[in-house]
């Protein structure tokens, strides 16, 4: 069975890179979405739970298994550095978990990875193509806003200001889908579909 060619999809929040991963998987393409993974692999991995108990103390989950969010929110999430230790514990599980993932779709032409920091979590050098979804900073802000009505106008200028610059994700990428509204982002991915599928 051969390697599937393996494809990145990202970009910043808001910029609507769920939506492009739903439209290849509507394509029949395989998708893995590292984010929902990670957050899987935190209360299912003996490996990364041992680890995140060790680092950040036994009250990092409740007694029946699951994630003490509001805990971590206080301890960790807030904290740039605690929160850099504990993307470095997640994200190797991740890159493990996605491996096998990818050989169980050695079938497929080719896969599809989407990640919010692929390149941030030094993911992308393994993968063959990297996708940037872009979109102005304004319309992303609008699309979080009401996509997490919880979230303030100031909480996601935060996000986004953490994040990796739109500049330097298109400087990165191989391909680029613009989604800011103005331009129909089904016909870009076929165009990207018709391309990965040669190979």
């Amino acid at each position: 069975m051969s390697n599937p060619l393996q494809i990145g999809i990202t970009g910043g929040i808001g910029s609507g890179k769920s939506l492009v991963s739903r439209i290849f998987r509507h394509l029949g393409v395989p998708a893995y979405d590292a984010d929902s993974h990670a957050k899987n692999l935190m209360t299912t991995d003996g490996i990364l739970v041992s680890a995140i108990k060790k680092e950040f103390g036994d009250l990092s989950y409740h007694t029946d298994g699951t994630l003490n969010r509001v805990y971590l929110g206080d301890h960790v999430f807030g904290d740039a550095v605690k929160l850099e230790n504990l993307n470095k514990l997640v994200h190797p599980r991740v890159a493990v978990d996605y491996a096998s993932w990818v050989r169980q779709h050695g079938k497929f032409k080719y896969v599809l990875k989407e990640a919010a920091l692929l390149f941030e979590a030094d993911a992308a050098r393994f993968l063959d193509w990297i996708i940037v979804v872009t979109a102005p900073e304004e319309l992303r802000v609008k699309r979080v806003l009401k996509r997490d009505p919880h979230r303030t106008v100031e909480q996601i200028k935060g996000i986004v200001e953490k994040q990796m610059s739109e500049a330097e994700k298109m400087e990165r990428a191989d391909h680029i889908i613009v989604n800011d509204e103005t331009k129909l982002v089904i016909p870009q991915v076929l165009s990207l579909h018709a391309i990965f599928i040669k190979g």
